[in-house]
């Protein structure tokens, strides 16, 4: 009996494979065109008041803009070159604005102040002096203990956090955080 080659074997697999994939689309296509097939439902209803549900606040896109915009505002009009992000309570950036003139290591920066504040629910200031107690805080991946964040609250809880990088203190980029914070007041 005459041994197949790999190739041979391969391509005998590969046509195989083809095969059944074409027969497949095919009685597919077929049962998708009968008109005995029943809808699929619109939508399924939620029962809101579920108690395995979690709901959770958050800012809308309109509001993250509006206050990233305002700490950027405050950041020129101090002369100071910096970035602004805005991040939900899970920390996923919604809003990143590099201002002209700031460094490239500035939004990663900004990204990870704003993580960092929503994450403790606290200016990144005052966390920044929690390392000498616990030192391996900075070890937390994502995380910058450094000045320049500021939480978003409502009813107390973080909601978003706001990161400023780029001023030369981290006490001016959380000023300007801050005012963005503020702005979301008016």
């Amino acid at each position: 009996m005459k041994k197949t080659s790999v190739r041979a074997r391969v391509l005998t697999g590969t046509a195989a494979v083809a095969a059944l994939v074409a027969a497949s689309v095919g009685a597919v296509s077929a049962s998708a065109e009968t008109t005995d097939t029943p809808a699929a439902p619109a939508a399924v209803k939620v029962d809101t008041q579920n108690k395995n549900l979690a709901q959770s606040a958050g800012l809308n896109i309109d509001a993250a803009t509006r206050a990233a915009q305002a700490a950027l505002d405050a950041a020129n009009k101090a002369g100071q070159h910096v970035s602004v992000a805005v991040v939900d309570r899970d920390g996923v950036t919604r809003v990143l604005l590099k201002g002209d003139g700031a460094g490239p290591q500035t939004t990663e920066s900004a990204e990870r102040k704003a993580f960092t504040a929503v994450s403790w629910n606290a200016p990144t200031s005052e966390l920044a002096k929690r390392l000498a107690q616990a030192p391996n805080l900075k070890d937390i991946p994502g995380t910058l203990f450094l000045a320049g964040g500021a939480p978003v609250q409502s009813k107390g809880a973080p909601v978003a956090g706001i990161g400023v990088a780029g001023a030369p203190s981290g006490d001016l980029d959380e000023q300007f955080a801050q005012a963005g914070v503020a702005a979301l007041a008016k």
